[in-house]
């Protein structure tokens, strides 16, 4: 794979910034707010009334379907924890071929592109879940979905270091990132307003969020126009593909991953990076469906506290970029992995019978919102700054480090749908992923050397 004679062209940079306001609105729409609650709706039979002897109250308590697969009954939960982990596994099996046939033809372009229209056509699709009897068309399409956004990630990451000298990494990951942030925030605010106020009746409210579901596509289909239209085609296409590609694809990351893990700031990087992945996005995937079961939210103050989250990880972005600038990437990764490790426990401690849980779950949110933005942004560039600097072959680079996020995902997010299914809630499943975030400081402790800092703002 050629890099571009140029790097730091602010036009080129800023066409690949603007992916993220394309295809965040993917993770905020389907991922956090609004198919969860919808999910979490339809998948809801009724509420009954339970007495808590600690407060002397009473509170409304979901009751919900279960879910048959193979003649057995799951906690509906459980079954959106493990299809997740389906469209996971699907990623890593997939990305180490996808990123070895765009080394190897050179149009990662094109492969970013095909999974863009595969993400926001599958989101499209989730119109089509109506009901209990389409739920199964429901979590295919967010399956699908899934893949097309993870799946796009491996070649978008990979442009960055093609693109920005290391000085300026930092600055446009985090750009990435708060275009991201804005462009899905100003989505939710549409899609609020036509589900709480275009909407008149709980029916309509359903139907208006399967609209949103078509937005969100279409969003994503429409504002990733303009980054094709200037992200530049890498090297000459070889339209001959090599027979013994999947093999190759995968010796090649095995040795990618041997070679990184010889190199003792990389290896410590990645090993910290996997754990407290499995704890971050695991949290990310499932924190709405652990404020409607488990807190009992209203759907619109749910969907305003991820909203304000949202608001929050743009500053939390930007703030974490700039601090690394006085105290290195390594510090600051600490302090947001402290910050996640004091967000599970009090969320363990969570109790719905409490009067002043909402209040807890809001604070909760808040550390969530200012540490997600700022640890997503340092990860990916500070993983950038660690590779080789003459390496060329940064899409398999890339490849293999989304391949480690993704396994930390399948874990995560196996480990909390059987808790969930064990222990009927989701408070043991957000303690265990305190666990994780430990494991990631300690590991991130070992890093030999401070990252070069970022002395340029994009």
């Amino acid at each position: 794979m050629r890099l571009l004679k140029e790097k730091n062209n602010r036009k080129i940079m800023n066409a690949w910034a603007f992916y993220d306001w394309a295809n965040s609105v993917y993770s905020l729409v389907i991922t956090s707010t609004i198919f969860p609650i919808y999910y979490s709706i339809i998948t809801t039979a009724a509420e009954r009334d339970e007495y808590v002897a600690e407060t002397g109250q009473w509170i409304k308590v979901p009751v919900r379907h279960s879910i048959n697969i193979f003649g057995n009954s799951y906690h509906p939960d459980a079954v959106y924890g493990y299809s997740l982990t389906i469209s996971f596994f699907i990623v890593v099996l997939l990305s180490p071929i996808l990123s070895s046939l765009a080394d190897t033809i050179g149009n990662k372009k094109s492969f970013l592109q095909f999974f863009c229209y595969l993400g926001a056509t599958s989101c499209m699709g989730l119109a089509l879940f109506t009901g209990l009897n389409t739920v199964f068309l429901g979590l295919l399409f967010s399956i699908t979905a899934s893949v097309g956004f993870w799946g796009s990630l491996v070649f978008y990451n990979s442009f960055l270091p093609d693109l920005a000298t290391p000085d300026k990494q930092d600055a446009l990951s985090a750009k990435g990132y708060v275009y991201g942030y804005i462009g899905s925030v100003i989505l939710v605010v549409i899609c609020l307003f036509l589900i709480q106020v275009v909407a008149q009746t709980a029916d309509q409210a359903l139907i208006w969020t399967r609209v949103t579901f078509l937005l969100t596509g279409a969003w994503w289909f429409g504002f990733s126009q303009y980054t094709f239209r200037h992200l530049p085609q890498h090297g000459a296409v070889i339209k001959t593909i090599p027979k013994d590609i999947i093999k190759t694809s995968f010796r090649e990351l095995f040795k990618v991953g041997h070679d990184l893990f010889r190199t003792a700031n990389l290896k410590y990087f990645l090993a910290s990076f996997f754990f407290y992945s499995v704890g971050m996005q695991t949290i990310f995937l499932m924190a709405t469906l652990f404020g409607k079961s488990e807190i009992n939210l209203p759907q619109d103050r749910l969907i305003l506290t991820l909203l304000l989250i949202q608001i929050e990880a743009i500053f939390g972005a930007v703030i974490f970029s700039r601090l690394s600038k006085r105290i290195g990437n390594k510090n600051v990764i600490s302090i947001a992995i402290v910050l996640w490790i004091v967000a599970c426990l009090w969320a363990y401690f969570l109790d719905a019978g409490n009067p002043n849980v909402r209040l807890h779950f809001y604070i909760i949110a808040g550390i969530i919102g200012l540490v997600m933005g700022g640890l997503q942004a340092l990860s990916r560039s500070t993983y950038s700054k660690l590779l080789p600097p003459d390496d060329l072959d940064n899409t398999t680079y890339f490849s293999f480090y989304d391949v480690l996020e993704k396994i930390a995902i399948i874990i995560g997010t196996f480990i909390f749908a059987t808790l969930i299914e064990h222990y009927n809630n989701m408070r043991f499943a957000a303690l265990s992923m305190a666990v994780f975030f430990a494991i990631g400081l300690i590991f991130i402790r070992f890093l030999k050397v401070k990252i070069t800092p970022n002395k340029e703002t994009l």
